[in-house]
């Protein structure tokens, strides 16, 4: 009896292993961080490229000060930071109040790593960056061809209430260089408070998408005090989205008719979604 106890035993710890070790792969057949099909290489030297993330490091109720910890989805800006490197870009990152960036230590798991999440962390130039990431304030917005914001849940508490990022994104818009703008995610909150020369907001009548409001309540964290997909609403985006059976293995890349701005729903979205905004630079070649 005790054999078959120690066999049956062991036959289960064999199975819970396996299963441990085929959770990324059974995470990934899903939907998320899916293979972009329609990828290629792009070559892109002269470039530059700005990613934006929170500085907001704690998941709580406005008004609080302690609560989990949490930051930018590192897969948000991970993705495009290597999509853009490799196509010969100059790539900075930069966040709202600069110096180190909060990374949501539940996106660095092993389950729900991306393979640019992987090569951050064997990449010390990478890490210097974002351990001393520039201060928005300080930077002029029009010297670059790309204006990337992340997401996360941290984006929550400041992208949207930013004056400055909005003002900034303004200014870029109507640069020489023709900004394009993406985000992915509660990335796109940083859009909500730029205005055009009407002073009308700049994404109201445009096609945006974000992590929709379906996303949060199922994932349980209503929490954060701003929800993209209300906030784009209520900014007079003409939003959209995908769905699924649980919408965090959706994924949706939205381009606007001007082809300004690429917004892709949430984590799953961002390589379609670099990837669209250098299909748009190499057509301005």
């Amino acid at each position: 009896m005790f054999k078959k106890m120690v066999i049956g035993a062991g036959a289960v710890l064999s199975l819970v292993l396996l299963l441990v070790l085929a959770l990324p792969t059974i995470v990934h057949s899903l939907g998320v961080h899916p293979v972009y099909e329609d990828a290629r290489d792009y070559s892109l030297p002269g470039k530059r490229a700005l990613l934006i993330t929170t500085s907001h490091g704690v998941l709580n109720a406005p008004g609080e000060t302690t609560g989990d910890p949490t930051g930018v989805m590192a897969s948000e800006f991970t993705i495009a930071y290597y999509q853009f490197l490799d196509a010969g870009m100059e790539v900075e990152i930069a966040s709202i109040k600069g110096g180190e960036i909060p990374i949501d230590p539940q996106t660095l798991k092993r389950v729900i790593r991306s393979p640019e999440d992987e090569r951050f962390l064997q990449d010390p130039v990478a890490q210097a960056k974002a351990n001393n990431s520039l201060k928005i304030d300080d930077l002029y917005f029009t010297g670059y061809d790309v204006v990337w914001i992340a997401g996360g849940w941290g984006a929550a508490y400041d992208l949207g209430y930013s004056n400055v990022l909005g003002q900034k994104v303004s200014e870029a818009y109507y640069s020489d260089k023709e900004t394009v703008f993406g985000s992915v995610c509660h990335g796109a909150l940083g859009f909500i408070r730029a205005r055009d020369r009407d002073g009308k907001l700049l994404i109201a009548g445009r096609k945006v998408t974000g992590v929709s409001d379906k996303q949060v309540k199922e994932l349980g964290i209503a929490v954060t005090p701003l929800h993209p997909e209300t906030e784009l609403r209520k900014a007079g985006g003409i939003y959209s989205k995908q769905e699924r059976f649980m919408d965090f293995f959706a994924t949706s890349t939205v381009v606007d008719d001007e082809k300004r701005f690429v917004t892709g729903q949430n984590q799953n979205s961002s390589h379609e979604t670099a990837q669209k905004i250098m299909a748009i630079l190499d057509q301005r070649k």
